[in-house]
């Protein structure tokens, strides 16, 4: 990407992906994204699983009822996660790293797609979280917000395009203000 405007114009969801794996030096740019992320006074909550075995890819997919089955197809999928005994804003840590991992990816040429974990559920109404903890024997006191799937896109998107901005929800000096 020449500038963040491109970038970010350019990230779309990927839930499409080539079979085409990734290589060691892409998966390293991208956790370094993640482990670069600001967290609230430095104190690092989050802890990352990387999934690229096929088999747990595809049990992954089952961690909500609906809008996971795309991870299966997924050269990676980075499992998000932090320590609320860390940190009281980690939640808001761990979304940033979230998306601090789709904008190295997308800048990367590669396909991305957050998946919501926290407060979801899965087919047969388990907790999404405990399905994840179970699935990869996560400590307990480790809570998972999201799983980013990424891999090469099988279709390039549109970029977002900016007659679709929603001016109205901007608001100056106070809510209504013009």
């Amino acid at each position: 990407m020449n500038n963040f405007d491109e970038l970010i114009k350019k990230r779309r969801s990927t839930r499409k992906f080539t079979k085409q794996e990734l290589s060691q030096e892409e998966v390293v740019l991208l956790l370094k994204a993640a482990l670069m992320s600001p967290t609230s006074k430095r104190t690092n909550a989050w802890q990352f699983i990387v999934v690229d075995d096929k088999e747990t890819l595809q049990k992954l997919a089952h961690c909500k009822e609906h809008s996971a089955s795309f991870i299966a197809d997924a050269a990676l999928a980075i499992v998000v996660t932090a320590d609320p005994l860390v940190s009281d804003v980690w939640i808001e840590d761990a979304s940033i790293a979230s998306i601090m991992i789709q904008l190295q990816a997308e800048d990367m040429g590669l396909g991305s797609c957050w998946v919501q974990v926290r407060e979801r559920f899965t087919a047969s109404g388990i907790s999404a979280d405990e399905y994840v903890h179970n699935l990869l024997e996560l400590p307990l006191q480790l809570q998972v917000l999201s799983v980013i799937a990424i891999g090469h896109k099988e279709v390039e998107r549109k970029p977002f395009n900016e007659e679709h901005l929603q001016w109205e929800k901007i608001h100056i000096n106070k809510y209504g203000g013009q």
